[in-house]
């Protein structure tokens, strides 16, 4: 049968030099749960997109791109799905592995909202306040506000959101300790300072909650790949931005039984989009 892939056939003989991995839950007629996805970090034009992201499928797609394609790869961005680690070491032997920033932030993020509800659950007392000023938590230092006051329901009063914050950290020294390191982890990424995150992940607090203590071995059995995160500044923001366009895709078409036809679906509105995208970029030059 003639399809619009084989008319616009791989080449496997190039690669682009930065590639951009992720998933996106697919049909309930594929082999996988979750298909996979890849695209050029540097324009995103995407690639190709295959029905299973499981390792045993992955190898010998990639195999199938000539050895001087592979070896031209120079990094690949990815979540922590660690198949993906390995599918980098066997199938590009001189790629460097960069975590998505967003996808390391997320981890700690994630740790320190699990030490605030258990926390909050513990401490009845406190439950709305930890309830409703939970996103202030995870708010980058910088970003909360110490002179700008308002009227709070839950304290009775005019307060800053520098006043809540350390309101909350005094009720606990572990729930200080958890937030201390989120925060200096997250400025050190932001800054770019690898330095600071090595002795950040060195020189852990003994009072780190359990949550975050596991967050931390992820970080310090991943900080080869953290630093080149740090020292480049390539994500999967490209990507992500793709994945968005296909939930609407999936949306719009009320879901799809054939992955074949989502597949096509999703290629020919991206290619369509990613043209224009050019056209507007060299109109604007």
């Amino acid at each position: 049968m003639h399809t619009s892939y084989e008319e616009q056939p791989l080449h496997f003989n190039s690669l682009p030099k930065v590639l951009c991995f992720d998933e996106f839950k697919s049909v309930k007629s594929a082999e996988g749960a979750m298909s996979f996805i890849f695209c050029d970090a540097s324009n995103g034009k995407l690639i190709d997109i295959v029905e299973d992201r499981r390792l045993s499928t992955l190898k010998p797609y990639f195999m199938r791109f000539s050895k001087e394609a592979r070896e031209g790869v120079t990094h690949v961005v990815i979540d922590m799905y660690a198949p993906y680690m390995t599918l980098i070491k066997e199938v590009f032997p001189n790629a460097k592995i960069v975590l998505d920033k967003f996808h390391v932030v997320q981890l700690l993020s994630r740790a320190l909202n699990k030490t605030r509800i258990r926390f909050m659950n513990q401490n009845k007392e406190f439950y709305n306040k930890f309830k409703h000023y939970w996103r202030l938590l995870l708010k980058a230092q910088e970003d909360i506000h110490s002179t700008h006051y308002f009227y709070s329901n839950c304290f009775k009063k005019q307060i800053s959101q520098q006043e809540i914050i350390d309101f909350l950290l005094a009720l606990d020294p572990e729930l200080k300790a958890t937030y201390d390191f989120y925060q200096t982890i997250k400025q050190a990424i932001k800054l770019r300072n690898f330095d600071a995150f090595h002795h950040a992940i060195q020189n852990p607090s003994d009072l780190l909650s359990p949550e975050m203590k596991t967050a931390l071995k992820t970080l310090t059995n991943y900080q080869d790949y953290i630093k080149n995160t740090i020292e480049t500044s390539y994500t999967n923001g490209v990507l992500e931005g793709i994945n968005n366009k296909i939930k609407v895709i999936k949306r719009m078409a009320f879901g799809y039984r054939s992955f074949y036809h989502f597949k096509a679906r999703i290629l020919i509105i991206h290619k369509y989009t990613f043209e224009q995208k050019n056209k507007r970029n060299q109109t604007a030059q």
